[in-house]
């Protein structure tokens, strides 16, 4: 009798996640006991016990008393202040998005996000690993925090998606049930020719009715986002030394001329350029 294998459809986080997944490094595990300032980075933070007062540029301070994640993605500036006597036990990463390379990830959550976790019991496990490792002296300690820390950040994706969090952008569209299908589809196979009405047919929607829903959700038109999308594939592929014809046809076009054209009017450098510059920051 022959076996049938069934394919599983790709979620839209798992599409979205394979060309823009998000890192996390840890850079602080202990008991803080005196006033910090972070800057430049994505933060993401776990205070397991104490107190703290947050405060932030171009936001409202925070006072935070309980175990709460505390997420900043895009490096806006922040500081704690403790109690000298007690501190604060905290588990600290630095965060890389690409929020400034156009990783929808990056630009599309929240600038804040604040999760106590006694209103969230789905983060208890994680964080309980986390604070485990990070107070332990195990082998591998670093690269277990790490990983958990990658977890985490997914998880608080998953959680802004599903919450509703923000009512703009690509993590809007993939809230929508309709959109996040045409969405998918973009994000799994950025190199395909695509063209609104296939997009719509996807979406099971009119091309006018999709194309204006798209936008007000997403911000962009479908065309202008499958092309942002193309060009931050294309940034991590130069980046990793890929050559301009080959990321070219990678990302959907026919000649290298045509992608960099394309590619300077986004990024405004041309891609041999981009290139050289990743390889003098490395």
């Amino acid at each position: 009798m022959p076996i049938i294998l069934q394919i599983v459809p790709i979620d839209p986080l798992t599409a979205l996640f394979a060309h823009a997944t998000p890192t996390a490094r840890t850079f602080f595990t202990g008991n803080l006991c005196q006033t910090a300032q972070f800057t430049d980075v994505g933060h993401l933070h776990l205070l397991k016990a104490g107190a703290l007062r947050v405060t932030q540029d171009g936001g409202a301070d925070l006072e935070l008393v309980e175990p709460t994640l505390l997420f900043l993605p895009r490096g806006r500036a922040h500081g704690f202040t403790v109690d000298p006597e007690r501190g604060a036990d905290l588990v600290c990463a630095t965060v890389e998005l690409g929020g400034a390379e156009g990783n929808p990830i990056g630009l599309g959550l929240p600038e804040c996000v604040v999760l106590p976790l006694a209103a969230h019991p789905a983060l208890g496990p994680v964080c309980n690993l986390l604070v485990g490792e990070a107070f332990s002296e195990g082998g591998g300690r670093q690269t277990a925090l790490d990983r958990l820390f990658d977890y985490l950040l997914i998880l608080i994706v998953r959680h802004v998606i599903e919450s509703g969090a923000v009512s703009t952008g690509v993590l809007a569209g993939l809230a929508d049930p309709r959109l996040a299908k045409a969405l998918t589809a973009m994000h799994e196979a950025p190199k395909k020719p695509w063209k609104l009405e296939n997009l719509a047919d996807i979406a099971g929607m009119s091309r006018t009715r999709f194309a204006e829903h798209f936008r007000k959700l997403v911000g962009r038109t479908p065309i202008e986002y499958l092309t942002v999308w193309r060009m931050t594939i294309a940034r991590q592929l130069l980046g990793k030394g890929k050559p301009v014809k080959s990321v070219a046809v990678q990302v959907g076009y026919d000649s290298a001329a045509a992608f960099s054209r394309v590619f300077r009017r986004v990024t405004g450098q041309p891609p041999r350029e981009y290139d050289i510059l990743r390889d003098r920051s490395g």
